[in-house]
């Protein structure tokens, strides 16, 4: 089986977080033992900000038994089309990362709904190259995957 790993599961290992760690180091161990992992560039960029040098986020990855594989244009391009369909799609409200609820918040001086800008085309482009590269991924975020890629498997 080939995992492929989103951001927010081994910034849980990077940087401890008590709610999340334990758990997101035995998803990965088991993922391990039941076969390969696998990153994108997309997570590999944002991992890089919690290394000083290449050589340390290579060595990370090397010891991890976690692999770079290039999305490649095929993902790359499920990636925009997903991205544009949630672009058409997105109102004013937020998602929750878990479930998927949505809510609207509004200023409370004006009543206009706040416009956020929570999804950018990183996230698409984790979803569809785990579409592509492997049989699941592996995310905290599950609410967001479920919803724009529900054909992946999911795992945390």
């Amino acid at each position: 089986m080939i995992t492929a790993i989103d951001t927010n599961v081994l910034l849980d290992l990077l940087i401890p977080d008590q709610t999340h760690s334990l758990r997101s180091k035995q998803s990965l161990e088991k993922a391990l033992e039941k076969g390969q992992l696998i990153l994108c560039e997309a997570v590999f960029a944002e991992l890089s900000s919690q290394f000083s040098s290449e050589k340390e986020l290579e060595d990370f990855l090397s010891e991890t038994g976690i692999r770079l594989i290039p999305a490649g244009r095929e993902a790359l391009y499920i990636a925009g089309r997903r991205w544009r369909e949630f672009a058409r799609k997105r109102k004013q409200t937020m998602q929750c990362p878990h479930c998927g609820e949505k809510m609207a918040i509004r200023c409370v001086k004006c009543g206009q709904p706040f416009v956020f800008r929570d999804r950018i085309l990183n996230d698409f482009i984790i979803g569809a190259h785990a579409i592509v590269h492997a049989d699941l991924l592996l995310t905290r975020d599950r609410g967001f995957y479920r919803t724009y890629f529900r054909e992946l498997r999911i795992g945390a």
